[in-house]
């Protein structure tokens, strides 16, 4: 019942044969499982990370099974793209969100927005304009209009999670924290944009169709924002009133996690973006949820969320690994292997181009906005923040599969030349990229030069955030009696300001209701950790 009941979420086995569907699940677990051992004997090194170590052994694995089935097949398991959406993708978006280091997401949120939002746009304008015209002449197949603004998406998106396995938060915290911020909004953008290229009448392209997608666009980033909050504060409110702790730990752990998938499936049900949706979900629920809780649970939700996180990426790359040696997929592409190399290498190209059109132009706009010279980017940390985008991971594999695949499978060879180059640039940016990184980012940004900019950082930051006027007035000396006013402040200074006001907010009005750290019962020490970094 148990296999049943695996096929039924989506997966099926090669066989038909109930010991080799047990044979298959068994050698697929042993083989996660070697990647974390393997992953862990490498992790001193800081050149070879999770995400590489799991495409390698995939790739050896879908080698072996092709060699012994003789050519028939090189995976383990088979199952539909929407496996990525339901069952994959969740825990990470949702840990992403979960364990977000609130303060430094905030103080740059005017900077990842642009980078993660505006610029994913640009990319995404970019890449599709490229790709039609391109492709287009190398006739690799018949591709329709939507398929082309599909590829824009697909390739706008990049893979956060295998960026930050390669940067050290200590050496480059602000680096660090750019990239992640701008990979997870990035990641919602780009799937909000497929989801609403899926909605677009191409028959008709005029103004009106681009208000259509426009307002498809904003009504999906809005409303699955909107539900995600929602469903995080129901959560933090059910808990805090009726405090499960009481009776059962894990009553209260079991409500987080089925809380947290609710609403990525409502999001889907109601054809919304489910990963926007789940992360801003994590951000919430880590803000007023968690501290509701239990200390047992804390820790025990803590390390489950991260614990599936990483499983689920581990598990996508594997994959991944095993499925770039498909041999349907490459069966399309076998008489003109050329034309595989030659739209590999255009998106790449595009990729290339299309994250240097909106870093290098925005990061000037960031620095004419912003008044100090410690927040600044330089072009040494310009060129770090194009490179450290540029890896593509389970992002876009789930939409490529998505948008040219049916239950795994490829007829048309427009669609497998497209899979096979999807497959090809997942593993090239993150193989050769994620080596070059690393020694890039040392070359580029010694380790003293990133705390020198966190540490002016967090004194620029803390300065506006003083909840009362006394500390300003100290500080002052009561000298001058004159203070700037609200709106010249909020000029200067937007992101700080409208963060105090904020903060107000939160503690006057959102934690005596839904809970948060110093409104719920804590002990002191335990307070300070985890997703208390606001």
């Amino acid at each position: 019942m148990g296999l049943d009941a695996v096929a039924r979420l989506g997966v099926s086995i090669l066989s038909d044969d109930d010991q080799v569907s047990v044979d298959s699940i068994t050698l697929f677990v042993a083989l996660l499982c070697g990647c974390i051992v393997i992953g862990h004997l490498l992790e001193e090194s800081r050149w070879i990370n999770d995400s590489i170590t799991a495409l390698v052994i995939g790739l050896c694995t879908g080698g072996i099974i092709l060699l012994t089935t003789k050519g028939k097949s090189s995976h383990l398991l088979e199952f539909d793209e929407q496996l990525f959406f339901i069952y994959v993708l969740p825990p990470i978006i949702f840990n992403a969100g979960f364990q977000v280091k609130k303060k430094q997401f905030f103080r740059n949120f005017v900077t990842i927005m642009l980078f993660g939002a505006v610029g994913t746009l640009i990319s995404f304008s970019i890449i599709s304009f490229g790709a039609k015209e391109l492709l287009g002449k190398l006739d690799i197949g018949f591709l329709e209009l939507r398929d082309y603004l599909a590829i824009g998406a697909i390739f706008s998106a990049t893979d956060s999670v295998c960026t930050l396995q390669v940067l050290n938060q200590d050496e480059t915290p602000r680096l660090y924290s750019l990239v992640f911020g701008e990979g997870v909004v990035n990641d919602a953008t780009s799937v909000v944009l497929f989801n609403a290229i899926q909605k677009l009448d191409l028959s008709h392209i005029n103004s009106r169709a681009a208000l259509v997608f426009t307002g498809n666009f904003l009504y999906l980033f809005l409303v699955s924002t909107f539900l995600g909050v929602l469903i995080g504060l129901l959560s933090a409110y059910l808990i805090k009133k009726i405090y499960l702790g009481r009776h059962s730990t894990d009553r209260e752990v079991a409500l987080m996690i089925l809380m947290a998938y609710l609403s990525y499936v409502m999001a889907e049900l109601f054809d919304l973006s489910g990963i926007l949706t789940v992360f801003i979900c994590g951000i919430v629920m880590s803000h007023y949820t968690w501290h509701n809780v239990t200390v047992n649970s804390k820790v025990t939700t803590r390390h489950a969320f991260a614990t599936l996180s990483f499983i689920a990426e581990i598990f996508i790359f594997l994959y991944v690994g095993m499925d770039a040696l498909d041999i349907e997929k490459w069966r399309f592409v076998k008489d003109s292997p050329g034309k595989s190399v030659g739209v590999s290498a255009a998106l790449l190209g595009l990729v290339l181009v299309g994250r240097a059109c909106f870093v290098f132009p925005l990061s000037l706009l960031s620095n004419c906005l912003k008044r100090s010279e410690h927040d600044k980017f330089g072009l040494k940390q310009q060129v770090t923040l194009w490179w450290a985008g540029l890896m593509r991971g389970s992002v876009s594999m789930a939409l490529a599969y998505n948008q040219f695949t049916r239950f795994g499978h490829t007829q048309q060879p427009g669609n497998a030349v497209m899979i096979t180059s999807t497959i090809t640039i997942v593993l090239f940016s993150t193989v050769v990229f994620g080596l070059i990184t690393k020694p890039l980012v040392r070359f580029l940004l010694p380790s003293s030069q990133g705390f020198n900019n966190l540490i002016s950082s967090e004194q620029s930051f803390a300065r506006p955030l003083l909840t009362n006027g006394q500390e300003v007035e100290v500080e002052m000396g009561n000298v001058d009696p004159l203070r700037p006013s609200s709106l010249s402040i909020l000029l200067k200074e937007p992101s700080h300001t409208i963060h105090n006001h904020w903060r107000r907010f939160d503690d006057a009005f959102m934690r005596p209701l839904f809970g948060g750290r110093g409104f719920v019962p804590d002990a002191p020490e335990l307070s300070k950790g985890g997703c208390d970094q606001y």
